[in-house]
């Protein structure tokens, strides 16, 4: 109407003007009016968008079973609490000015709890809605663990009033309040959780931790920092997981939930190292690059800005290791450690920046330096044992002084971490070198060994800046901690550390333990006892009758004895400064590999790009968690028991866990190129809160109520396993039985599980059988190839690509036959573990096929089934199956052939990288980095 109206007033108006302006004044008429028309028609009108008609939410079954999880594992939840969904309603005006219709919005948000499984857990380390990771960083979502001592969520009792909320005592379940519903359709996705449940020993042991990568310029700090990347964008550069704002808080985060006894830990700072000799080499804070584009947090070191820093070298197209951490950094990791109710030890760390092809005089004799070396290889020039060797001469005592004294030696780096922990509020610990072996047993002209003096001094120097309250301590490697004896035929013995170990601002005897604990090798699996056949020759002590001075092992007898130095092998009268007990031990590191015979040579590791690279004493380099567990385990048992008061259990810093938080760490490998070191290195990260096939087994049988069980030896590897239905024990553990070849005899009432494969077993030479009429001594089947299957397939999650299900399929053999053998496993498996047992299962059938029946006298109650035996005119060993008792005891075995070496498997890339090189290492660095620090 209003339209009609202006339109008239308009032309009526323009017509003053001639019939041109009644036309333009029609035309302007009829603008106004059509404004006015919508602003009176439209100006109430609202339009909504989409809303739910109804608010139901799914319930759950009556009587569902409950999840068991043992280890780490990706599940579903089921829902057992939930309110209506809440509504939000946002009205809007579109179009112009106060002239558009309001729309309304709706958005819907639900509150929620879901049940996961058993309790208690460790934590959960990632949640995923219809099969994508959220980002729990924009979500308030609340674990409850299932101990039996928690209690209501608030959220649930606020809804159901006081008094009337169920607190789930011994269920773990997760409360998400508020969670929106719009990106999922506003509906309750489907969601799963990862969880991890410890059911091994270790993690209630470890009481301290090294963290590492002591290499990252930004991986320690507890806030975000940011680099631009363009106009109007930027990328956060400690931030790689959606679980917390920060890696450091991811990481932290899962340690603490999965060491709940964890009481230090010792933070790993590095600089870098540019020369073996002692009186070339500078000791510098390094960067990856040169520079950033507007970061949110300067990078400096001891007042050095990026541009002032040692640029690190370049490895395969990237940085051969991260940065030195910020300085700031590093204080706010020091404040959040302390604020977890940590006690920090900091723990200044020196990597050897030395590339390939470096062209540097070696002091130890070759063509030019190793590349990326230990630091214990620093030494004078040329080294002890060379010719032309300065060492006993004054020179070494000129080269060493200026290793520790000059304006960029090793003297400035600790201090200047001596101040910074000052300035952070102070520190439980500090530790003022390690393993710098090549340089403590270096002499001069006066046969005095001047960096032990220098480490005093320093000792000194550092108890100044830090105060009383801080303990001190330096991490002498395990070939270096007891003494030193020159390999040249003199006979010389020096207790050459026991200066510092006796200084008043010395408070512990500190060791990087890395001393073997076996000596396996795949023939011993053949021989009740290796030891038996293998030359042992005792350490002794002919002189002084004081074999423990050459025993690096028997550290009890070296704490607890006065110490003589030997000239030519005749005993000196003074003792050193030493005495008995003195000064607790700490264990500054103490790690193995996760490889196959790890525990031949714990101090190892592989690493492409290092000289120091290798795999332990007769390993096969496949991977093996489950003996680096075994190993830490074993340290732990000892030294914790109430019989040792050598060293303080307390302070066993177990190497390594690392501040980039597992799995981006060690799967983009596009962010840290050392990610392939992870598969058989020193890290924890990924395999505490994960469990073995032992540990599982032994975890199975207590839920079910047995507790007479032997599962010793029992080894192999296992990330997860589940439990998702009501079942006995019997027919949770069958599979894993079977696909393992683990052999489960009674024995006096006791359950006793074997690792067919990898078991010591020397066969009984049956030599008395028992001869019965009209039957043969003895008789042979073997079984015809179709009978047998020609491939073996096992499917399983893989928790590279988190936790989706795979299979791993055997080798076909060469064989008639056409049969698949199947399993189908609730399991969380490596693929390379998988793949060996798939590998293994087909080659035991196989061996298996030939069955010996035989039987011996009642009187040979000894035989059982699960032994092995050999009848000498029958070639190969048998294991027993099965024992007939009668009036002979009729026996059946099948054949069986001991493990051979394992063959690492290449796993299949994650999906983040596609692919990379499979090493381990065990310091690590930030950014496209591996050293090669194990020595």
């Amino acid at each position: 109407m209003a339209t009609i109206l202006l339109q008239a007033a308009g032309a009526a108006l323009g017509g003053v003007f001639g019939p041109v302006g009644a036309i333009l004044g029609r035309a302007a008429g009829g603008l106004a009016g059509s404004y006015v028309d919508r602003a009176l028609i439209n100006g109430g009108r609202t339009v909504s968008g989409a809303r739910l008609a109804t608010a139901r939410i799914p319930g759950a079954d009556e009587g569902s079973p409950v999840n068991r999880v043992y280890g780490a594992a990706r599940i579903g939840g089921t829902l057992i609490w939930g309110t209506r969904f809440e509504e939000e309603v946002r009205r809007e005006r579109s179009g112009g000015k106060a002239s558009g219709p309001k729309v309304e919005t709706f958005r819907y948000y639900a509150n929620i709890a879901i049940g996961l499984c058993e309790g208690e857990i460790a934590a959960v380390r990632r949640v995923w809605a219809d099969g994508r990771e959220l980002d729990l960083t924009d979500i308030e979502m609340r674990v409850y663990r299932g101990g039996e001592e928690q209690l209501p969520d608030p959220l649930i009792e606020a809804k159901q009033g006081a008094g009337n909320a169920p607190a789930y005592r011994g269920l773990a379940y997760v409360v998400f309040e508020r969670l929106p519903l719009d990106p999922f359709g506003n509906r309750i996705p489907l969601l799963q959780f990862e969880v991890m449940r410890p059911v091994g020993a270790l993690e209630r042991q470890i009481r301290a931790v090294t963290i590492i990568p002591g290499a990252t310029e930004y991986g320690y700090a507890t806030r975000q920092v940011k680099e631009k990347t363009g106009e109007g964008s930027a990328r956060i550069l400690n931030r790689h997981m959606q679980v917390t704002a920060t890696d450091w808080q991811a990481s932290l985060d899962e340690l603490t939930a999965v060491c709940p006894n964890l009481e230090r830990v010792a933070l790993v700072v590095s600089w870098f190292g540019t020369d073996l000799r002692a009186g070339e080499c500078r000791i510098l804070p390094g960067v990856e690059v040169q520079h950033r584009d507007e970061v949110s947090m300067a990078w400096s070191v001891a007042g050095l800005g990026r541009g002032e820093a040692h640029l690190v070298s370049r490895h395969d197209g990237g940085p051969a290791y991260g940065g030195t951490p910020s300085d700031t950094s590093v204080v706010q990791a020091i404040a959040d450690l302390k604020a977890r109710g940590l006690k920090v030890y900091l723990y200044p760390f020196l990597m050897m920046d030395i590339p390939s092809g470096n062209g540097l005089p070696d002091p130890h004799g070759d063509a030019q330096q190793a590349s990326y070396p230990w630091r214990g290889r620093i030494t004078c020039h040329p080294a002890p044992g060379t010719e032309a060797t300065v060492d006993r001469t004054a020179a070494a005592r000129v080269q060493v002084t200026e290793f520790y004294q000059r304006a960029d030696g090793y003297r400035r780096m600790v201090l200047h971490y001596a101040s910074l922990a000052a300035d952070a509020g102070g520190v439980d610990g500090f530790l003022i070198g390690s393993e710098l072996r090549g340089l403590t047993q270096v002499r001069d002209a006066d046969g005095r060994f001047p960096f032990v003096e220098h480490l005093v001094d320093l000792a000194g120097d550092v108890r100044a800046v830090v105060g009383q309250q801080t303990k001190l301590t330096y991490g002498a490697d395990w070939s270096e901690y007891f003494g030193y004896h020159p390999q040249d035929g003199s006979g010389d013995v020096f207790f050459h550390l026991d200066p510092l170990w006796s200084s008043p601002h010395i408070d512990a005897v500190g060791i990087d333990n890395y001393m073997p604990l076996a000596d396996w090798r795949d023939g011993d699996l053949v021989e009740a006892n290796p030891d038996g056949f293998r030359l042992r020759t005792p350490i002794t002590d002919g002189g002084a009758g004081k074999p423990w001075a050459f025993r690096y092992k028997d550290i009890g007898s070296w704490w607890s004895n006065r110490h003589h130095n030997r000239i030519g092998g005749i005993e000196v009268a003074q003792p050193t400064a030493w005495l008995p007990g003195m000064k607790p031990v700490w264990f500054t590191e103490l790690g193995c590999p996760a490889v196959d015979k790890g525990a031949n040579q714990p101090n190892v590791f592989v690493d492409p790009k290092s000289a120091e690279s290798a795999a332990p004493y007769f390993s096969s380099r496949a991977r093996a968690d489950s003996l680096q567990r075994r190993f830490l385990e074993a340290h732990h048992l000892h030294w914790q028991s109430p019989a040792s008061s050598v060293v303080d259990a307390s302070h066993m810093f177990v190497w390594t866990w690392d501040a980039r938080p597992y799995p981006v760490f060690p799967n983009q490998l596009s962010a840290w190129s050392d990610g392939g070191n992870w598969r058989t290195g020193h890290w924890l990260n990924g395999r505490l809160g994960a469990t073995t096939l032992a540990d599982a087994i032994a975890a199975i049988l207590v839920d079910h109520g047995f507790h007479d069980f032997d599962v010793a030896e029992v080894s192999g590897d296992l990330t997860g396993y589940l439990q998702a239905e009501v079942t006995s024990a019997r027919g949770l553990l069958a599979p894993l039985l079977e696909v393992f070849r683990i052999d489960v005899v009674e024995d006096a009432g006791v359950l006793r599980f074997r690792s067919r494969g990898v078991a010591s077993l020397a066969p009984r030479q049956m030599h008395v059988l028992a001869d019965l009429p009209e039957e043969p001594l003895w008789s042979e089947t073997r079984g015809h190839d179709s009978d047998f299957a020609a491939e073996v397939v096992i499917g399983s999650f893989n928790p590279a690509l988190d936790y989706e299900q795979a299979s791993a399929r055997s080798r076909r053999t060469r064989t008639a036959s056409n049969r698949m053998l199947g399993y189908d496993l609730p399991a969380v498996l490596p693929e390379e573990t998988a793949l060996a047992a798939a590998e293994a299962a087909v080659r035991d059938q196989w061996i298996s096929r030939r069955v010996l029946k035989f039987a011996v006298s009642p009187a040979d109650a000894a035989l059982q089934p699960g032994d092995p035996v050999a009848l000498p005119s029958v070639g190969g060993t048998f294991l027993v199956s099965r024992v007939e008792e009668g009036a002979v005891r009729r026996v059946e075995a099948r054949q069986h052939i001991g493990g051979a070496a394992a063959v690492p498997a290449a796993e299949t890339p994650s999906p983040a990288d596609g692919g990379g090189a499979s090493r381990p290492c065990c310091i690590c660095s930030t950014s496209r980095s591996s050293p090669a620090d194990r020595m």
